[in-house]
């Protein structure tokens, strides 16, 4: 029955009082709370809720909130987050899809009149609904199978970026994100190229409920005031990129070549004129170097260059 249905007979167990004054990392008021609603943690969401206070206080003091500012929550879940977020911040808008955990989250967070809730696919938000333009962070725990997308939508695709993310993922997305050249991956390229990423802390698998099979870690990104390219320059840039780690171990001549269908000797061509080895490999190259390589194929003939890119 997915997360379970709510049940408004266990549901009058625990008075709106009652559930304000949980501890939601607190793993036996966790199960109290859940059992009231018929509930439990539905793997097919990527249920994991966090139970470690220590670590929640280290995502929050990691946002630096001011009481002026606004905060954008996704995957609100419990609302074990967003209680706390609600302490140290002027708003809390914070997003839940799955229906039973809206209704969870709404009576978690009905003491704090501070808090927006929104029934939406957080890679189908838009963040000017919520904020009007004005400066936001954006605090999570995102679903594991959301990591890769929900980075692209709030970095790459949304016009009104969040100032910083600070977000728990699986610590090895973490690692990518903040790898150097000589491993770096179209991840690490993708958010290094819009903001500044670190580790602020690794989180044990036991720090959730049910614990996950793998170890996280919170990340902290600081977004970037001003990128390299306009957003038109930026799909044909990544595409480049993407095209570049398309077959892993290869050497880049040969990624290249094959990813955008052309002759290995116009791709040669592009690599000389940006001054790389044709004989490296995409994880080796920095962002430098790829903006370089990519203003190459700029700079090329209509074909090598725009067409193919867009």
């Amino acid at each position: 029955m997915g997360i379970g249905s709510v049940s408004e007979t266990r549901d009058k167990l625990l008075s709106d009082k009652e559930i304000a004054s949980l501890d939601l990392t607190n793993v036996r008021d966790l199960r109290t709370l859940l059992f009231a609603h018929q509930m439990r943690p539905n793997k097919s969401f990527g249920q994991n809720f966090l139970i470690n206070r220590g670590i929640l206080e280290q995502i929050v003091a990691a946002a630096e909130l001011q009481k002026d500012e606004q905060v954008l929550e996704v995957g609100a879940g419990t609302g074990v987050l967003t209680r706390e977020l609600a302490l140290h911040a002027e708003k809390v808008v914070a997003v839940e899809l799955e229906r039973d955990m809206l209704a969870l989250l709404r009576r978690t967070t009905a003491h704090l009149p501070n808090v927006e809730l929104v029934a939406q696919n957080m890679l189908f938000l838009n963040p000017d609904h919520s904020f009007e333009g004005k400066p936001y962070k954006l605090v999570a725990n995102l679903p594991y199978y959301l990591t890769a997308a929900a980075f692209r939508h709030f970095l790459q695709d949304v016009t009104h970026k969040p100032r910083r993310l600070v977000v728990m993922v699986q610590l090895e997305v973490a690692q990518r994100a903040v790898a150097e050249p000589g491993d770096l991956s179209l991840l690490g390229v993708s958010i290094q190229f819009f903001g500044k990423p670190r580790i602020i802390t690794r989180v044990p698998a036991q720090a959730f409920y049910p614990a996950p099979k793998v170890d996280s870690a919170v990340l902290q990104v600081d977004v970037y005031d001003e990128v390299p390219l306009a957003p038109e320059e930026q799909k044909r840039f990544f595409k480049l990129v993407q095209a570049g780690f398309s077959e892993k171990r290869k050497q880049i001549h040969n990624a290249l070549a094959r990813g955008l269908h052309l002759k290995n000797e116009e791709v040669r061509g592009w690599l000389a004129a940006a001054h790389i080895d044709p004989m490296r490999r995409a994880e080796t190259l920095s962002i430098d170097e790829w903006l370089q390589l990519w203003r190459v194929t700029e700079a090329g003939s209509p074909t090598v260059g725009t067409d193919m890119l867009s």
